[in-house]
């Protein structure tokens, strides 16, 4: 997301929120006071969206005065302050619950990240995010996955790529699907990495005798499924685990040998990490 974007997107929502106005606040707050609040954390994570909410705040009132003390992808603790904020109260007040929202929500992912990033330690696994974006908010989530150690897998339907089942079922084959996808990156002059959905191991020599795919998806693969499919595919193409990946069995998934492992939980099914922002 360019900065224009981060900015267009803060305002939008600052103005969802606000509406015709605060009245809590100007119904009983001064509109000259000016005070204080810090960010307290109030349960372990690491912190995401450092940059995103100094934004917030900038955009929420230039000349509030803000001190940040931690860096994204940094481990937080119960306790911590992780920034304050002074000047307006009325500037203050309508920040707040988009500077949470925000905050909360990307420390979750990329805490959650962190853990499963964690458990593939020493293999070749890569741990990587899905479309499973909530609408609007999909560069944020994204790079919270990245801050929390993981990667991005394609950003939207424009930058890669992949034939899922419905996808080869409306097409009518694999082969077809195949086929067709390489016609048309062909005639569009386009250079984009052709992923494929595999069911089962037919699949997975549909797609290998195909040619041309960049990386098979194994989806809902039971362990010794993966195994096959792995050893089958060799060299051929990039692996990838998807379906039914948790924190239990991850690292199991990861010792088959596979290249990424796709976890749609950590951006549609997630926590967020519990903080609040209070005067002082």
């Amino acid at each position: 997301m360019s900065d224009t974007e981060l900015r267009a997107l803060i305002r939008h929502a600052l103005d969802e929120d606000t509406g015709e106005g605060d009245h809590s606040s100007l119904a009983c707050i001064p509109v000259s006071a000016r005070g204080r609040a810090r960010l307290l954390i109030k349960e372990s994570g690491i912190i995401a969206g450092v940059r995103v909410v100094r934004e917030v705040f900038h955009i929420a009132d230039p000349i509030l005065n803000v001190e940040t003390f931690f860096q994204d992808g940094e481990r937080i603790n119960f306790g911590d302050i992780a920034l304050t904020a002074e000047g307006s109260l009325h500037s203050l007040l309508r920040a707040e619950r988009l500077v949470l929202n925000i905050m909360q929500r990307m420390s979750g992912i990329a805490t959650a990240t962190s853990l499963y990033v964690e458990k593939v330690k020493g293999t070749n696994a890569r741990i990587t995010d899905t479309r499973k974006t909530t609408p609007g908010m999909r560069s944020l989530e994204k790079e919270a996955v990245r801050i929390g150690g993981g990667i991005n897998h394609r950003m939207g339907l424009y930058d890669m790529i992949i034939l899922k089942d419905n996808h080869i079922d409306y097409a009518g084959s694999i082969t077809t699907a195949v086929a067709r996808t390489k016609e048309y990156l062909r005639k569009n002059k386009l250079s984009l990495k052709i992923e494929v959905e595999a069911r089962n191991i037919k699949d997975v020599n549909e797609i290998i005798a195909a040619t041309g795919v960049d990386r098979i998806m194994l989806d809902n693969f039971t362990i010794p499924m993966t195994i096959e499919a792995v050893r089958i595919i060799g060299k051929a193409a990039e692996t990838e685990s998807s379906g039914g990946i948790t924190l239990d069995n991850v690292r199991e998934y990861a010792m088959c040998g596979v290249d990424f492992i796709s976890v749609g939980a950590l951006t549609h099914h997630i926590k967020s990490l519990d903080m609040s922002l209070k005067a002082y």
